[in-house]
């Protein structure tokens, strides 16, 4: 049982294992303080002592094995929990306060320091950054986090997307560009060169309804199939040919059951109404990377506004901007990204079953660029030098660059080269493949998640590459839908 450590002036435990100490603080005042926890199998209320100068703030000092706990204080009579702290529900205590305590732990956990001022933000930094449990190591030899850490942020996620909707998305103020499927796709395309955006909802009048988007994986198919022999599309044609023919002609090429392309007989959508956690996993399960938000009124559907197109980005930026100041709560989010099993990773010599990634040299041509993108099914490929240092990137949404000045009718996409494309989209004025006037984002193996996810949920950002300190040697890449397959499993 509990007994009184006569070095630590706390509660000790006694046990097979190491012990480490760790402080447990009520800053919020009161007559008479206990706390119970798992740690005493909620069976024994510990004493919490005034801190000398601070009479409002108690604490105890516990010798613990290293591991996850939940605890809650007895204040004057009433059981509370403390908001200030990570919290987690449970069926049989309601919500309580967590700790999270590491096996290498040189220093009492400070949870709430009294002398540390009340921000959330830096006390819950300092608490992660003291209590990051260690379970096995990576190959460069950091700490891998534990799947009870995981589980626990996973839990609180799901909670989060569970409670929030659709609505949660939608913006103070702004615009959604819609195309009419009897514009021509040429004109189409320019339209999205021009306003800077990547998708579009096509609007059929006389159906009344929304039926698809435009993408510029279309248009990528579109200049595939201009330079394939015996196409029945001719430059001339693409003038007026509808957005409603192509279409029609992508269902009847692309429809295969190979698990490749295939056609959508109805547009994947949402309701404000629905949880942010249903919106993500539609998004997932059907490969998109837009949904568009629609209400109606009307039970069948009729009338429909359309509100917002969501995104994998902008739901992860709604996750990043409620846990940002409450880091602590989310065990993951300070954890360096090398010690999580995330994303696509360079294999190591000897590796077994490792797959290499898919990167290109500059001089690489459009045309074997763009069969990358289709057939390895990503927003964006790597460029990079003889050395595998990264250069740039090529995305999807670059394509539309093309559109600017007709330049798709007198090139060919096997003889220009991937910089050349590149070069043709400076001057553009799409923002969406910049954020902070960089093209490619990247972060180091020891960054933090955090610091990985607030760069993905910028609009247009859906990969960030991995690279070396220094070399910038590209080592892996994280994508907007490697987080949500993490954080959902």
């Amino acid at each position: 049982m509990f007994s009184h450590g006569a070095d630590s002036g706390g509660v000790g435990v006694s046990a097979g294992g190491p012990v480490v100490p760790a402080r447990f603080v009520w800053p919020h005042g009161g007559k008479r303080v206990l706390v119970t926890g798992s740690f005493t199998r909620w069976t024994e209320h510990i004493p919490m002592a005034p801190v000398e100068g601070c009479p409002t703030v108690f604490q105890v000092i516990c010798q613990l094995p290293p591991g996850i706990y939940q605890f809650k204080f007895y204040v004057d009579g009433e059981w509370k929990h403390d908001e200030g702290q990570p919290t987690i529900m449970t069926s049989e205590y309601a919500v309580v306060n967590t700790l999270y305590l590491t096996r290498e732990f040189d220093h009492i956990n400070n949870v709430l320091s009294p002398s540390t001022p009340r921000s959330m933000d830096v006390d819950n930094e300092n608490f992660h950054r003291n209590v990051s449990l260690s379970d096995g190591a990576l190959q460069d030899g950091s700490p891998r986090i534990s799947e009870a850490a995981i589980q626990i942020s996973r839990s609180r996620v799901a909670e989060y997307l569970n409670a929030h909707s659709g609505y949660d998305l939608l913006p103070d103020s702004g615009k959604v560009i819609g195309l009419d499927i009897n514009l021509p796709v040429k004109q189409s395309f320019h339209i999205l060169h021009e306003q800077g955006i990547p998708v579009a909802p096509l609007w059929d009048s006389h159906r009344c309804r929304f039926v698809g988007l435009l993408s510029p994986l279309d248009f990528i198919l579109i200049l595939r199939e201009l330079e394939t022999h015996g196409s029945n599309m001719t430059e001339e044609q693409l003038e007026t040919h509808t957005i409603s023919a192509w279409k029609e002609a992508k269902r009847q090429t692309y429809v295969r059951n190979d698990g490749q392309w295939r056609s959508n007989q109805h547009l994947v959508h949402a309701t404000p109404y629905e949880s942010l956690r249903d919106i993500a996993m539609k998004i997932l399960q059907t490969g998109v990377s837009t949904v568009p938000i629609i209400y109606s009124s009307r039970s069948d559907g009729s009338f429909p506004q359309l509100l917002h197109l969501a995104s994998l980005s902008g739901i992860l930026k709604c996750i990043c901007r409620y846990f940002k100041n409450s880091t602590g709560s989310l065990p993951i989010l300070n954890q360096p990204l090398c010690t999580i099993p995330l994303g696509t990773w360079v294999p190591r010599i000897g590796e077994p079953n490792g797959r290499p990634l898919a990167m290109l040299r500059h001089n690489a041509s459009l045309s074997s660029a763009l069969n990358l993108l289709v057939q390895a099914g990503v927003s964006s490929i790597p460029i990079v030098d003889e050395n595998d240092s990264l250069i740039d990137t090529y995305s999807r949404s670059d394509i539309t660059a093309l559109a600017k000045d007709k330049v798709y009718t007198h090139i060919r996409l096997d003889e220009m080269t991937v910089h050349q494309a590149l070069q043709l989209g400076q001057d553009a004025n799409s923002p969406f493949g910049l954020f902070n006037g960089q093209r490619c984002q990247m972060c180091l193996r020891s960054d933090p998640l955090l610091k990985v996810m607030e760069r993905l949920a910028n609009p247009g950002v859906r990969r960030v590459f991995i690279v070396e300190a220094g070399s910038k040697r590209v080592e892996g890449i994280v994508s907007l839908s490697d987080i949500f397959k993490f954080l959902l499993s």
